[in-house]
Order: structure tokens, then sequence, then C-alpha cells
């Protein structure tokens, strides 16, 4: 609970927040229609670029479960304005590199600011804005975030063929400069009122299993790891899991009470969000690559391509909203996730003979859809937190999405060079049908989610008050 209250207009401080989302969308955008242009530049094969997101996100969602925490100990405008100012010099070193494993290295320098922007920025709007007001402010902060995607796989591809693709990191200095200074002027340094000691075995041991997990997943796939040594790093990774929860179950300030599971709206939403999420984290990675290496696209042509997802998916938002209170979240997030695995197993279907109109269609669907499922199960996950979880919730809500995105490329990468080995396709330029069985397989891991939403309760469906939007990004 905050002990001291915003000073400054709601307006300016939702306009705030959504830089933060701006800078993240926008950066994670073009980077995804860049891949094959670095790969190039560096020498590495398109298809073993996905270090580059998944060093990003993984270091977000290893750093995450500590934002809470500093927020209560720092306040909230201290912790954003470091945010902003570490990913506006992670950007920098990206520009510089010219080794993959430099790029990589930056991408965690850049994935550490991010790691606050986006539930600092969340958690200041909780607290910040009263309750009943909670889903239309973060409602006007996703628009703006939005816009990131709108105008990232564009210009993305734009500026790759026009100039080179440490540009694309560069565009990112003068909007944390601006973002910085304007966070010192509006940005309100809320605080926690209850400021318990930091609890660091847990923390290490969770964020540890994150990245054994993680690692292993990736291990074959990118990493050249061996079958022993990945099999060691997962059943590590579930151990430490398996430790962690051990340790919050005794410990009296732990980093995530078990206490936040006793909510059964929290519980399966939060549950949902991991699942979904590989899916939809997987297909901005695919998409990209499949229009540059199969269907001959250029990079500006695939980045305007993605033009329809962004504009749907803004058009959308507004709507969520009263589809979800009509419907209720279960019947919504039942159906729209097996409405959601069904779309993305339909991009299997692609071939460069499809005319163009149906492409644009397809994308359209797709980012309709998509943000529908994350405003609803951002949504359902957050709105019956009360004021003394919310810190915490907030945190394990980014941590997860975070680690879903990483998942999620790490996942589609592994699948690709399955499938690649099956189908003996090692070019990436005839490696068609490994993407097409590569957009089935996510498919159908994002519609078997839809059974995790059925299992909201009634009450959870049809809410009396107000839900809580988390305000997606992405």
């Amino acid at each position: 609970m905050p002990i001291s209250a915003p000073t400054h207009s709601p307006r300016v401080l939702l306009w705030l927040v959504a830089i933060g989302f701006f800078m993240q969308t926008l950066d994670g955008t073009i980077v995804n229609t860049a891949l094959p242009s670095m790969a190039r530049n560096l020498g590495e094969s398109p298809l073993r670029m996905q270090m580059v997101v998944v060093a990003y996100a993984l270091t977000m969602a290893a750093l995450i479960p500590a934002s809470g925490w500093l927020s209560d100990r720092f306040g909230t405008q201290r912790v954003f304005f470091g945010a902003i100012v570490l990913f506006t010099l992670g950007s920098a070193a990206c520009a510089a590199s010219t080794q993959l494993d430099q790029l990589v290295a930056a991408r965690v320098l850049q994935g550490a600011g991010g790691a606050m922007l986006l539930p600092v920025g969340r958690l200041t709007v909780l607290r910040a804005i009263p309750r009943e007001k909670f889903l239309d402010a973060m409602s006007f902060v996703a628009i703006p975030g939005l816009i990131g995607p709108l105008i990232g796989p564009t210009l993305g591809g734009w500026i790759v063929e026009t100039l080179s693709w440490h540009w694309i990191f560069l565009i990112n200095l003068p909007v944390g400069i601006i973002g910085a200074l304007a966070t010192l002027r509006w940005m309100p340094n809320l605080r926690g009122s209850d400021l318990q000691r930091f609890d660091l075995s847990g923390y290490l041991l969770l964020t540890g299993s994150m990245l054994a997990i993680s690692i292993s997943m990736d291990g074959l796939s990118s990493l050249g790891l061996r079958q022993v040594t990945v099999l060691v790093l997962l059943l590590g990774g579930l151990a430490a899991l398996a430790a962690y929860w051990l340790h919050a179950l005794k410990h009296p300030a732990p980093l995530f009470s078990p206490r936040l599971f006793e909510m059964q709206s929290f519980r399966v939403g939060l549950l949902g969000n991991l699942f979904a999420r590989i899916g939809s984290s997987a297909m901005p990675y695919l998409i990209p690559l499949t229009m540059q290496l199969s269907m001959g696209y250029s990079p500006a042509q695939a980045g305007m391509l993605m033009l329809p997802v962004a504009m749907a998916s803004m058009v959308m938002k507004r709507s969520t909203t009263r589809i979800i209170k009509r419907f209720g979240y279960r019947k919504v997030l039942a159906g729209n996730t097996l409405l959601l695995g069904a779309l993305m197993a339909s991009f299997a279907l692609m071939s460069p003979e499809q005319p163009l109109w149906l492409r644009v269609l397809q994308m359209a669907c797709f980012g309709a859809v998509n943000s529908m499922q994350f405003t609803a199960m951002n949504t359902v996950t957050l709105k019956d937190l009360d004021a003394a979880r919310a810190s915490s919730g907030n945190g394990m809500l980014s941590m997860v999405q975070m680690l879903s995105m990483s998942l999620g490329v790490t996942v589609a990468a592994a699948l690709l060079a399955l499938f690649q080995g099956w189908f003996g396709t090692p070019d990436p330029r005839e490696a068609l049908n490994a993407f097409r069985a590569t957009f089935a397989c996510i498919g159908l891991i994002t519609a078997w989610t839809a059974w995790i939403f059925w299992q909201l309760s009634d009450e959870t469906g049809k809410p009396a008050t107000p839900a809580h939007d988390a305000g997606e990004p992405s």
C-alpha cells in the first residue's frame, strides 16, 4: 500500500508509462524483422539468431522478480528512471556490437533495464489510479504502447535496407532521453508501506530454475550442448523450482507468497498466461523469418505485412472490455484461445502464390484475436489482487510474461531445427515445409491452453465490478 499519493496529472502519468511500453515494443518488433540481416552481417545462420531475442527476454524474466521490492525500497520514480537509463545504454551497446556474442551480451544489458520498465510502470498505475478507473486507464496506456508494433516492423525493414541494422537500436536513444527527463518531472515516487527484507535465497532459487530450464530447452538447437548436459540442466531447474516452493512455504516474507495462489482467478490466469504466451511469442519470431527466408520477401516488405497485426490489435483493444463484461472471462478466454490456436496453425497454409489480400486478412485476424487474448488473460490474473499483494502479484505476472516470451522463441527454434532435420532441408530458403510444421505445432500448443481457462469459476467469469487490465504492450 503506498505511503504517498501522486501529485501530478494522472493523464500525464499514463502517457509517461506508455513511453516505457513504447520503448520495449518498438525494440522487440524491429529486432524480429532484422534478424536475417543481422545474421548476414555477423556471419551467422539466420536460424541460429534466436539468442538475440531469448537473451533479452530471459534477462527480463530473471530480474523482474526484484522489481517490486526495488520499487517499494527506492520508489517508483527512481527505479523507472534507472530502468530507462540502463535500457538506453544497452541499446547503444547493441549498435556498437560487431560479433554475435557481443550483441547477445548487450541485449542482456538492455534487458536489465527493460525488466523494470513494464512492471514498475504498471505498478505505478495500479497504485496511483482508483480501482474503478484502472481498466480504462490501462486500456489507454496500451494504445500508445501499441505504436511500437505498428511502426516497428516497417521502420525496421526500411532501416535495414536503407542504412544498417545498427540503427534499429540507435533510434532508442532519443526516446530514452525524453523518457528519462519526463520521469524526473512527472513520475510520482510511490513506495510500499510494509517493506520486507529481500528474499535473496528464494530469488536465487527461482531465477536459477528459470535459467536452467530455458538453457536446457535451447541447448540442442542453438548452443550445441550434449544431451546429457541438457538433461542435467532440465532436472536441476525443476529441482530448484521445487526447492523454491518449499522455501516459500516456510519463509516469513517470500519473494512470491504461495498465498497468491489461493485466488482462483490469479492461479488460473497465471498458468494460462504461461502456456498461451508461448505461441503468441513464437509468432513474431517465426513470421518475419518465414517471409524473408522461404517466401522471397524483402525486410521492408515483411515489415509492411506486419502492419495489419498491430493495427487490428489497436482497434480491438477498445472492444475487448465490452466483450468481457457481456460474455464473462471464462467463455471469452476459452473460446478466444481455441480461435487463436487455429489462426496460428493457419499460417502453415501460407505459400508464395497466394494473393496479397489473403495475407493481409490473415494478419489482421491474428492481430485482433491475439490482442483480446492478452487483455483478457492479463485482466483476469490481476483483477482480484488487494493492495497488500499488488506488488508481488504484478511482479510474478510480468516475470511469467517474459519467461513465456523466451520459451516461445526457444520452442519455435527447437521445432524448426527438428523439422529441418526431418525434411532434410538445411537451406532456409528451401525450408518452407519445416516452417509450416512449426506453425501447426505452435497452434496446437496454444489451443490446448483453452482447457486451463475453462477452469475459471462462473463468479470469476462474470465480475460484478470492472476488472483490471494489465495493459499488454505487445
